[in-house]
């Protein structure tokens, strides 16, 4: 028997999850995304509630929770605001899950409880100005001298990293080659104060305007030996395995912001008036809003599937894909109808839908483009 519904621990968590997104978010996020500020408060409170925590185990502070219980998480955020959302995304998934998935116990204990606690964020440096989805052509290096790394090169396009409460990059650098003659890539933990680390000026985006994204330079940065992150030579791989899963959060973003351009579709829908009935009245408003909501319910089985698949240890990079993929067409399609729907409104700002139309289009490129997400299944499936 295949049974979809969440637990109670699971039900629980959504229910909590989604008052919080509407009490606390929802009343203040417009003005801080118009300002493009990032949401301290939103964060610290979110940290205190244990989200941040919540895959990691109790004796680093986390909340032993699973990875459905980020992704349940993320949707209920984003069906209120995806800066939010990705800030948590970012944190949880990039920032702490590498430490966790391939740290020593070292550094485990040294950054995991603030990183748990939400005191503390941690980025993921792997984007380079000239290589994004062709992330194996990393050029930033990092030599071994005098027990110490000396990093140099740049990173772009990298969330959480420019915050107040950064603490650390997880860089990728190549730190020589292989026996094939190929690029060794490492990933190395340089803390924030590392001297010679230089966070570039925040970038002006079109969307997610309250969610922190700079460039990272690196100029004789030197950090200790022992901040290698997992095997040396392995940090390629171990960041490949890390977007997989995140590629399930990112599915699970979408979702939320599907779904919230249907709620607030529906909600105007009712409201809004025209030739003497309320819009919602007219078929072509009823089949437009069927068709968005079709969109979120299929989109969000194919990030359960995925993520019940990982959970039971399968193999599920094909299934991540196919649920980041149809995810983030889902988000980009439910954002334009809502648009559509809201008429002027819809290209206000001071209307939800309006920054959820310039929130989805990320969604089709961060963690792997739609066109990245093709190839992967397209390689499962053989036709490598």
């Amino acid at each position: 028997m295949i049974d979809f519904r969440l637990s109670d621990e699971h039900a629980s968590l959504r229910k909590t999850v989604e008052e919080f997104a509407q009490n606390e978010i929802a009343p203040v996020i417009g003005d801080l995304y118009e300002k493009a500020e990032f949401p301290y408060e939103i964060v610290a409170k979110m940290g205190r509630m244990g989200l941040f925590g919540l895959p990691f185990p109790e004796e680093y502070g986390g909340m032993g929770g699973d990875f459905l219980a980020v992704c349940i998480t993320l949707e209920e955020l984003a069906r209120v605001d995806s800066s939010v959302a990705i800030t948590l995304e970012a944190g949880v998934s990039l920032g702490a899950m590498p430490i966790h998935r391939f740290g020593t116990e070292e550094q485990k204990q040294e950054w995991l409880p603030s990183l748990c606690s939400g005191e503390m964020l941690g980025a993921f440096g792997l984007t380079e100005p000239g290589g994004g989805s062709d992330a194996g052509a990393t050029l930033t290096t990092a030599v071994e001298q005098d027990n110490q790394w000396v990093l140099n090169g740049s990173k772009s396009f990298i969330t959480n990293s420019g915050t107040k409460i950064t603490g650390l990059v997880t860089a990728t650098a190549v730190t020589g080659k292989t026996t094939n003659g190929r690029k060794e890539i490492s990933a190395i933990i340089v803390p924030s104060n590392t001297p010679g680390l230089s966070v570039s000026k925040s970038y002006s985006k079109v969307g997610w305007c309250s969610s922190d994204t700079h460039g990272l330079s690196f100029d004789d940065c030197k950090v200790p030996s022992s901040n290698l992150l997992g095997e040396r030579g392995r940090g390629y791989a171990q960041f490949l395995s890390i977007l997989d899963e995140g590629r399930i959060a990112i599915a699970a973003v979408s979702v939320g912001l599907a779904q919230g351009c249907v709620d607030e579709s529906v909600r105007y829908a009712k409201e809004r008036a025209a030739f003497g009935n309320a819009i919602g009245k007219y078929q072509a408003i009823q089949f437009k809003i069927a068709d968005m909501e079709a969109r979120v319910h299929t989109a969000r089985l194919a990030y359960y599937a995925a993520a019940a698949k990982m959970l039971r240890g399968e193999p599920f990079k094909k299934e991540a894909a196919i649920a980041k993929l149809a995810s983030s067409n889902a988000a980009m399609d439910n954002a334009r109808d809502a648009t559509q729907i809201f008429g002027g409104y819809g290209f206000m700002n001071e209307y939800p839908v309006g920054r959820f139309y310039r929130d989805a289009k990320i969604l089709e490129v961060g963690e792997g483009t739609s066109e990245v997400q093709r190839m992967l299944i397209a390689r499962e499936l053989g036709l490598s």
